[in-house]
């Protein structure tokens, strides 16, 4: 298996000094199941190229190793088999092993260089890409590489077998070298959708190190995260949840318990009830057909809004795997005819992160989430939603603060959730509402929700932003 690493950096040379490794000196290293290379193949002031040679014995993988499947001996697959040709999990070891300072983005002898963003590009011979060339192109493209791939056909002389799942690639861009070896450490064994070791939780702890600064806000993490991790859902979804950062739920007891203090105080008004059925109106006013819901929650809004023919997509998206869990269960997807089922989705994903998998839909709820957010996360948001995801409608609701003297068991100064880092006056929602509108070309108008009492006014402010 070769991976060959080239810059055009002026000079090309100081690749050597970034790698740890001389370009006139060609070594060997011993690895558990083989040995690899370092050589250069050129070395000049325009233009170096390193590569990186791997010779996996699978003999050796199979005899002799208790923790080999199959004990002494094996199956014949595990003789013949694609690893000692195919970059996988092997490779990612041997860019750790041989490349390690540089895979950690330290360099004594050049520091400076390797904080700097070079024009690199790196070639693998032989990937395997289970998922195809689209897959493939959409882990590494939104990165900023530029991505080319020759897939390789499975017998070049019986063209009516079809081609096969490996390829020729090649990425090209201007990168630190630290953050490229990194990217091949961890999507090369995603794209092979496999390991040659056992996945314990120690293998979580390495993906969130290796994934600190883009993993979180790339489209396809969720797919990322099972494949490094070999599928094993509890470790993926520990993985997602951390990778969510300060946005990650609260353990689930805490926060059912707190969810449903809220609820307690807002039944005798029935106030969710309202507030749903409240945004429902307005969307059937609006003839809105796709529907994007924020922060879904257990999926409470998306129920009723399944019920409405006249939404042809429907989707909803929040930062808790086990939320989302409750959401599946209550929604009865797996239940659903084959045509109602292709109407609804279930994301997991961030609020804070610009997301390609939210932009062209018609209207977007963001039901009770806001006074979740502390100022700078809101911040984010508020790009995300009113600038990237950019609906023409959305529906926003948040508790008014005013109102909360009418909860007689409420503590006067506390919020209705412990979880809440703000609750808003009515005079302070419309002006947020208003400077939203200024800075992302939106109107809005202010639907009261509930009880409309003439001192406090109603319980929920809703916001209803149109461009």
């Amino acid at each position: 298996m070769l991976l060959t690493l080239s810059t055009t950096h002026t000079p090309a040379t100081d690749l050597g000094y970034l790698l740890h490794k001389n370009p006139d000196r060609p070594q060997s290293f011993e690895l558990p199941f083989g040995h690899a290379h370092v050589f250069y193949p050129e070395a000049s002031a325009d233009r170096t190229t390193a590569a990186l040679l791997l010779e996996v014995d699978p003999v050796a993988l199979v005899r002799g190793r208790s923790t080999s499947p199959g004990g002494a001996g094996g199956t014949l697959d595990q003789y013949v088999n694609d690893r000692p040709y195919v970059a996988s999990s092997f490779m990612s070891v041997a860019l750790s092993r041989v490349f390690g300072t540089a895979l950690s983005g330290r360099s004594k002898d050049r520091p400076e260089l390797a904080g700097t963003p070079l024009p690199l590009s790196a070639r693998l011979s032989v990937l395997p890409c289970r998922g195809g060339e689209g897959f493939l192109r959409r882990l590494f493209e939104p990165l900023g590489y530029t991505v080319t791939a020759t897939r390789h056909a499975l017998d070049e002389t019986v063209p009516a077998w079809g081609d096969s799942r490996y390829f020729t690639v090649t990425l090209e861009g201007r990168v630190r070298l630290g953050d490229l070896l990194t990217h091949l450490y961890v999507l090369i064994p995603v794209l092979d959708d496999d390991k040659h070791y056992w996945v314990g939780d120690e293998e979580v702890e390495k993906l969130l190190r290796h994934g600190e600064g883009w993993l979180a806000a790339h489209p396809e993490r969720e797919q990322i995260a099972r494949r490094y991790l070999r599928h094993r859902h509890s470790l993926a979804r520990e993985a997602l949840e951390r990778l969510a950062g300060d946005e990650a739920p609260e353990p689930e007891e805490r926060q059912e318990t707190r969810n449903a203090e809220e609820a307690v105080l807002e039944s005798r008004l029935s106030l969710n009830e309202q507030r749903l059925q409240s945004v429902r109106d307005v969307l059937q006013e609006h003839g809105a057909a796709r529907v994007l819901d924020l922060g879904c929650g257990e999926g409470r809004l998306l129920k009723v809004l399944l019920k409405d023919r006249r939404i042809t997509e429907l989707v909803g998206m929040d930062v808790s795997h086990r939320t989302l869990e409750i959401a599946h269960d209550r929604l009865g997807i797996e239940r659903l005819p084959e045509m109602q089922r292709q109407r609804v989705k279930l994301l997991h994903g961030s609020l804070l992160y610009r997301d390609q998998r939210l932009a062209g839909f018609d209207a977007a709820t963001v039901i009770e989430v806001i006074e979740h957010l502390d100022p700078p996360r809101l911040a984010a948001f508020e790009r995300v939603l009113f600038e990237h995801t950019r609906p023409g409608l959305i529906i926003l609701t948040t508790p008014n603060a005013e109102y909360n003297v009418r909860f007689s068991s409420l503590p006067a100064g506390t919020f209705r959730h412990r979880d809440h880092r703000f609750e808003w006056t009515r005079a302070e929602f419309e002006a947020w509402a208003n400077g939203m509108c200024q800075r992302f070309g939106y109107t809005v108008r202010f639907v009261p929700v509930g009880e409309n009492d003439a001192e406090v006014g109603a319980p929920t402010q809703m916001g209803v932003f149109e461009r």
